[in-house]
C-alpha cells in the first residue's frame, strides 16, 4: 500500500541528492484509468516508427526496439522525482530531418544523429548539475515565456493543418474525435453534468481513451481508414541487431569531431524548444495545485534537465532517436492535470498519474493486439494530441503575459516561431522586450488581470 501524503505536503518520497525516488506502490498510488489510457496511447509513441525507417533507413523490429528503450526511460522522470508525462522535442523534429538529411543515409547519417544527441543531452546535463538550469528558466521575461508557449502552441496546430498534412488524410475522422475531446476535457457544460452521473464521471476519468476508442471504429466507417487485423502475441523488437549494426557499441565508428561542431547550431535550436517545454510543464503543474491545496508538487528545472539530459546521452549510444528525449509530452500531462483537478478521489497524486500513464504506455509496446489495434489510426490519434497540446499551450501562454505590452510582445514572438523556428523567435522577442521596455515606468504598463478585476 502506498505511504500516506499529509494535507498539503509533499508525497512520500527516497531523498538522493538532486533526485525524490518515488516506487511504484510505495511512494504513490497506482492509477488504473491512467495506465488503460497509456496502453492505448502508445499509437502516439509508435508513430516514430515510420519516421525511423524512412530517414534512418531502420527495419521496422530494430524502430520498435528504439521505441522500447526510450519507453523505458521515460519512466525515470516520475522515479526520480519530476512529476510529468515526458515525450518527444516534437517541434523540433522536422529541423532534425533536415539536419540530418544532409548525411547520406546509413552509417554518416546515423553518426551525425548520434554526435547531436549526445550534444544536445551534455548540454542539459551541464545546466542542471551545475544549476544554471534553473536560472534560465527564473530570468526569462514574462513576454519571452509566453511567445516561447503561444508559438509552440500555433506550430502544433500547424503540423495538422497545413496542406498535404494529417487534416487531409483524415479530415472528419479528425473534427469529430477532436471536437468530442475538446468538449469531455475542456467545456464548463460537460464538467457540471458529469459531477451527477456516474456513467459521465468514468468517461470524464478516462481522459484522451474513448476518443481513440472512437477513431478505431469512426474512421473505417468513414473510409478513412481501415479496420484492424488484430494479430495475437507480443512483438519482437531486435535488440541485438540495434546495438550490432547501429550503435557505436557494433559496427558503427565514433562520430568525427566535425560532426560535433557542425551539430551546434541545431543543438541550439533543440534546446529552446525544450526550454519552452519546461516552462510549459511548470505552469500546467501551477495551474493543477491551484485546485489541489492537498499536494505540494514540485517541480524542480534543474532537476528535470539532469534527467532528460541523460536520457538523450544514453539513447545516442543505446538507440539514436530522431524523436529526441523531451521533458513534456504536453496533451497528456494536460489530460491527467485536468483529471487530477477532478479531487483526490480521482487521482491521489499526480505523480501517480503520471508515473501509471507511462507504464501503460511502455506495456502497450510489448502487446500486439494493441498495436495492430490502433495501427491505422495513428494519424488521427498523433492529431488529437497535437491539436490538444495547441489549444492548451496558448491558454497557457496567454496566462503567462502580465500586462498588455507583454501579450503584444508574445503575439509577434509566437508568430516568429511558429513561422521562422525557435531561433528566430528567441532573438526577437530579445530585441522586442529591449525595445518595448526600455524607460518604461511600471506605473505607465496596464496589468491586463487587475484591469480585469476593475472591470469586474
Amino acid at each position: 500500500m502506498a505511504l500516506k501524503r499529509e494535507f498539503g505536503k509533499e508525497q512520500p518520497y527516497i531523498p538522493a541528492g538532486p533526485f525524490k525516488i518515488r516506487i511504484p506502490f510505495v511512494h504513490y498510488r497506482f492509477e488504473a484509468a491512467d495506465y488503460i489510457q497509456g496502453l492505448l496511447m502508445c499509437a502516439v509513441c509508435l508513430g516514430a516508427i515510420p519516421m525511423l525507417t524512412e530517414y534512418l533507413g531502420m527495419p521496422f523490429e530494430i524502430a520498435i526496439a528504439v521505441v522500447i528503450l526510450n519507453g523505458i526511460l521515460y519512466t525515470t522522470h516520475v522515479f526520480l522525482g519530476d512529476p510529468v508525462i515526458p515525450g518527444w522535442v516534437t517541434p523540433a523534429i522536422p529541423l532534425l530531418m533536415l539536419y540530418v538529411s544532409d548525411y547520406q543515409i546509413g552509417p554518416e547519417r546515423m553518426q551525425a544523429l548520434i554526435a547531436f544527441e549526445l550534444m544536445l543531452g551534455g548540454l542539459a546535463f551541464f545546466l542542471g548539475i551545475t544549476g544554471l538550469g534553473k536560472r534560465i528558466v527564473s530570468i526569462v521575461p514574462n513576454a519571452m515565456q509566453s511567445g516561447i508557449i503561444i508559438g509552440s502552441g500555433i506550430a502544433a496546430v500547424n503540423v495538422i493543418f497545413v496542406k498535404g498534412a494529417r487534416f487531409d488524410t483524415f479530415p472528419k475522422s479528425i473534427m469529430i474525435c477532436v471536437g468530442l475531446a475538446f468538449y469531455l476535457l475542456f467545456s464548463n457544460h460537460f464538467k457540471s453534468i458529469r459531477s451527477n452521473n456516474k456513467v459521465l464521471k468514468v468517461i470524464s476519468d478516462l481522459g484522451i481513451l474513448p476518443i481513440v476508442l472512437l477513431a478505431v471504429v469512426l474512421g473505417p466507417i468513414l473510409k478513412e481508414t481501415s479496420w484492424p487485423v488484430i494479430e495475437w502475441g507480443i512483438t519482437k523488437p531486435d535488440f541485438v541487431g540495434l546495438w550490432s549494426e547501429w550503435t557505436i557499441f557494433g559496427n558503427l565508428p565514433f562520430p568525427k569531431a566535425s560532426m560535433f561542431v557542425k551539430s551546434i547550431p541545431m543543438v541550439i535550436s533543440a534546446y529552446i524548444i525544450l526550454f519552452g517545454d519546461m516552462i510549459q510543464s511548470q505552469a500546467l503543474l501551477e495551474d493543477a495545485a491551484k485546485d489541489r491545496p492537498d499536494e505540494k508538487i514540485d517541480y524542480n528545472p534543474n532537476r528535470t534537465h539532469i534527467i532528460f539530459g541523460l536520457r538523450n546521452m544514453i539513447m545516442s549510444i543505446i538507440g539514436p532517436d530522431i524523436t529526441m528525449c523531451g521533458p513534456l509530452w504536453a496533451a497528456m500531462q494536460v489530460v491527467v492535470c485536468e483529471r487530477f483537478k477532478h479531487g483526490r478521489e480521482a487521482m491521489d497524486s499526480i505523480n501517480g498519474g503520471a508515473a501509471s500513464f507511462r507504464y501503460g504506455t511502455l506495456t502497450g509496446y510489448f502487446i500486439l493486439p494493441i498495436v495492430t489495434l490502433v495501427k491505422p489510426i495513428l494519424g488521427i490519434a498523433l492529431a488529437s494530441t497535437m491539436l490538444i497540446q495547441g489549444y492548451v499551450s496558448i491558454r497557457v501562454g496567454v496566462m503567462k503575459a502580465r500586462t498588455f505590452n507583454d501579450l503584444g510582445i508574445a503575439g509577434v514572438m509566437a508568430a516568429i516561431v511558429a513561422t521562422r523556428g525557435a531561433a528566430w523567435g528567441l532573438a526577437s522577442g530579445i530585441i522586442l522586450c529591449i525595445l518595448v521596455n526600455l524607460g518604461n515606468k511600471p506605473e505607465l504598463d496596464v496589468v491586463i488581470f487587475d484591469q480585469e478585476k476593475e472591470v469586474a
